[in-house]
């Protein structure tokens, strides 16, 4: 590995605890491994994408016939979508290490938050529609790039589908460990699903307030479902563990993105992370707000058409450690990226036919 890929320096306290929150490399094997040595995957596969018939796959319950390709708020049917797949070098320093995240961002979701930064992708469906072994190449692919993980970008809505894709690529060598990288707009019985499975979930929890979930994400029942899925993640995977090299292999991660004017919503997450989950939850606190989407563009949301302000920031710091909360997360790894991120083989092939057949 050449060293000026990655600093090599100490670990943060609040990632490893001085040893408390490490797991040796050497012992580590992805939680699906067993459940497929076990059968447990194949089981939970089946049982996914028969469920399709009749989605209840995240707190919406459409109830329509996604295996015969009928359509519910997601907006998808029977296959996932994918918009990009490649080594994620924006991610946290425990995710992305030297080597990036493998991140695979699926396209639609089931929220409809007005101020999304990827509407693109959210709302407008960008991407292509993968079959199971077209998803589990893409995973293999990442593994064989080098990526550290195997990152499911908004996979609520595609719960079935991940898990019949990654059925084929662990029969096929993936032992990556598997992050679930979600908004918190669960259903229960997908994180049941996924019990076994996932290594690291990193839900979004991003408001608390009913008249707030239901103003800003078009979902007022947000929050008591991210309380529900948060707890129940907890419970399977507990408190983030590192490598001695600080790369997560196994627990949660919670990120909360502080927005303008609503840090009472930021005080009372805060408040039930530290008190309902663990004091050692490990928590990204994001400054990244900008207003997009129709926070952007339309005057009802004029309110939060507006980037946060530092002292906004350092209260929402203040609110989580006054909470008791102190594994929060910090930039300390310097990455050059290796390149630009790529599109996959896959990918590019896909592109390439479908310019061919649109000329003609």
């Amino acid at each position: 590995m050449n060293s000026f890929l990655r600093d090599r320096g100490r670990v943060p306290v609040e990632l490893d605890g001085d040893g408390r929150f490490v797991q040796p490399r050497k012992f580590f094997v992805p939680a699906y491994v067993k459940a497929f040595e076990e059968g447990v995957l194949q089981e939970r596969a089946a049982q996914a994408v028969e469920s399709l018939r009749s989605c209840r796959v995240c707190p919406r319950d459409c109830d329509v016939d996604r295996f015969n390709n009928k359509i519910g708020v997601c907006k998808s049917g029977r296959l996932a979508r994918v918009a990009s797949a490649f080594p994620h070098f924006g991610e946290e320093d425990c995710l992305r290490g030297w080597n990036g995240s493998g991140t695979i961002f699926f396209g639609w979701c089931n929220l409809r938050c007005v101020f999304c930064q990827n509407f693109e992708t959210s709302q407008r469906g960008e991407g292509t529609e993968v079959t199971a072994a077209e998803l589990a190449n893409v995973m293999l692919d990442l593994q064989d790039i080098g990526c550290h993980n195997i990152n499911f970008v908004t996979p609520e809505h595609v719960v079935p589908q991940i898990l019949e894709a990654l059925l084929i690529a662990v029969g096929r060598g993936l032992r990556l460990p598997l992050v679930y990288n979600t908004s918190a707009y669960d259903s229960l019985e997908s994180i049941q699903l996924m019990e076994g499975l996932v290594d690291i979930y990193m839900p979004d929890f991003k408001l608390w307030d009913a008249e707030h979930c239901r103003k800003y994400l078009v979902a007022s029942d947000y929050a008591d479902a991210a309380r529900a899925v948060i707890a129940a993640m907890h419970s399977q995977v507990g408190e983030l563990k590192v490598d001695e090299e600080g790369l997560a292999l196994r627990g949660v991660l919670v990120r909360h993105l502080v927005m303008p004017g609503l840090l009472d919503d930021t005080r009372e997450i805060m408040h039930w992370l530290a008190t309902t989950l663990s004091r050692d939850t490990y928590v990204n606190v994001m400054d990244q707000y900008y207003p997009a989407h129709k926070a952007e563009t339309e005057p009802r949301f004029a309110e939060i058409n507006r980037g946060i302000c530092d002292n906004e920031f350092c209260h929402a710091i203040e609110l989580a450690r006054a909470a008791g909360l102190w594994r929060l997360d910090t930039r300390w790894r310097h990455v050059i990226p290796r390149g630009r991120p790529v599109w996959l083989p896959w990918m590019r092939a896909r592109e390439q036919t479908e310019a061919r057949v649109n000329a003609n």
